[in-house]
């Protein structure tokens, strides 16, 4: 029985191990759409600082046009990367969650095993002193007949 609870510990560690890479990876990629989302929200506010200034020394309708269209495109692409950036740090406590289930499952599984192995410790140790008490036992029934043999001759 030993060896099968050995077994599963060594199951629920591999899968705490495949969590914790899971969430590592986790981790790199919600930072790593965080930063772009910050990125790109930075990239929009200097061009619309760079273009206002441009704004208040001339007013081509046409220029006023490209702008406000390529403005409208930022804005949309900031405001999907804001949504993966999103996605990936649910993904991120998703996966900060599962690593504590089997962080919990890891340490059920071996208290069991030491509660298990302390059981069978326990037994052995009853078991010798059973042995123990039965030779004592014995030495003393030998121990009295020899002397009652000794009081009879």
């Amino acid at each position: 029985m030993s060896s099968t609870l050995a077994a599963l510990v060594a199951q629920s560690e591999r899968q705490r191990d495949l969590a914790v890479a899971d969430r590592q990876k986790a981790q790199q990629d919600s930072d790593a759409a965080a930063a772009k989302a910050e990125e790109l929200h930075l990239y929009r506010r200097e061009y619309e600082a760079r273009w206002s200034a441009q704004f208040c020394r001339e007013g081509q309708i046409e220029l006023v046009r490209c702008y406000h269209g390529f403005m409208a495109r930022l804005t949309q692409a900031l405001e999907h990367q804001q949504r993966v950036a999103a996605a990936a740090a649910s993904q991120l406590a998703s996966a900060i969650g599962t690593v504590r289930e089997c962080e919990l499952q890891v340490a059920a599984v071996q208290k069991l095993r030491e509660r298990r192995l302390s059981e069978q410790r326990g037994e052995a140790r009853r078991h010798e002193q059973k042995l123990d008490d039965e030779l004592a036992a014995r030495i003393a029934w030998q121990a009295r007949r020899a002397a009652g043999s000794k009081d009879a001759a």
